[in-house]
């Protein structure tokens, strides 16, 4: 009961979020919003004709992965349409069927790694008291429980590559502490225990040039910097040195050309998080990049595939629309 009463208020608050989002857009100074749209729908176009019938995308091999099918998915919900009877719906609702079957019924563990559970509970999450599906509460909430117990028996309070990794990194334990966070602002109860762990985790990782490690606190990149500095943001420390320090690195460091889109896809988050003014530069920047190198189909080249590649340079985009919880400053 409670869980329909929190969908159908979602839903009734649905045109005012909205109406919120499009002013917001506005926001970006001399950004074009057609052009961005223009960007996103060609993106979007191209997402949406290689989903096969079952919700993944036949793009091998990583097209069946549940991640990918995750991060196509929000780029969708990102847009703004209704996700139940908007352009969109057929293939939001496929994918997360296809999400739904790769959960394990007894542990909730979600495809073959923690990036894979990671993404999917991200989708998930976004993706309640949105979709018109009842399984959705119930497969997060396992979820969130798979993700909480594997910290629990990590000694480093942290994850790696699978539930039962004794051993912990910062890029996996990004993908489940946004999870946390966009499970905990549908309304699902996550312990702030867990949260607090996984950013002591983090802070461990800390370089005293300001930037994220690997394992530990050596050799930062800028990727890994932006996701330490988005889980201090989701976790409200954005007045904090740490908070400081971290997007003092962020600003100087140079984008792996290696992980271009996974990049992206943190970075934008981390520079709309830090200030207005950091992230309408950052943001016009991007564009202009986006936009010189899509390709014709209106996808991007990347190393992880075009489906990959596609759905995080739409979702580096997605914070013009403001559409989803996890996009709040």
């Amino acid at each position: 009961m409670m869980e329909k009463l929190f969908r159908i208020l979602v839903l009734l608050l649905a045109p005012i979020i909205s109406c919120s989002a499009q002013e917001l857009f506005q926001e970006s100074g001399d950004v074009s919003p057609a052009q961005v749209d223009k960007i996103y729908l060609k993106g979007l176009s191209y997402l949406v004709k290689g989903q096969n019938s079952e919700g993944r995308w036949n793009e091998m091999p990583y097209g069946a992965e549940p991640a990918v099918v995750s991060l196509s998915i929000i780029a969708m919900l990102a847009h703004g349409d209704d996700p139940n009877t908007g352009p969109y719906a057929l293939t939001i609702r496929r994918g997360l069927d296809f999400v739904i079957k790769q959960m394990n019924s007894a542990t909730g563990y979600i495809g073959r790694s923690m990036y894979n559970h990671g993404f999917s509970a991200l989708a998930l999450a976004e993706s309640y008291g949105q979709v018109d599906d009842d399984r959705l509460g119930p497969a997060l909430e396992k979820a969130v429980k798979l993700i909480v117990s594997s910290q629990s028996r990590n000694p480093f309070n942290a994850w790696r590559y699978s539930p039962e990794s004794m051993d912990a990194d910062t890029t996996v334990s990004g993908a489940q502490m946004v999870a946390l966070f966009a499970a905990r602002n549908a309304g699902i109860a996550v312990p702030e225990d867990a949260i607090q762990k996984g950013l002591r985790f983090f802070l461990k990782c800390q370089t005293p040039e300001g930037g994220f490690g690997y394992t530990g606190a050596t050799s930062p990149n800028g990727a890994r910097t932006a996701i330490g500095c988005l889980m201090l943001a989701l976790a409200k420390e954005k007045k904090t040195k740490e908070f400081e320090n971290a997007f003092k690195y962020l600003k100087i460091a140079a984008p792996d050309a290696s992980y271009q889109q996974y990049y992206l896809y943190y970075a934008s988050q981390a520079f709309f998080h830090a200030s207005p003014e950091a992230w309408n530069d950052w943001n016009r920047r991007n564009i202009k990049t986006l936009a010189a190198t899509q390709n014709e189909d209106g996808s991007w080249d990347g190393q992880f595939g075009p489906t990959f590649s596609t759905a995080a340079s739409l979702l580096s985009l997605a914070l013009n629309y403001r559409y989803l919880p996890i996009y709040e400053r």
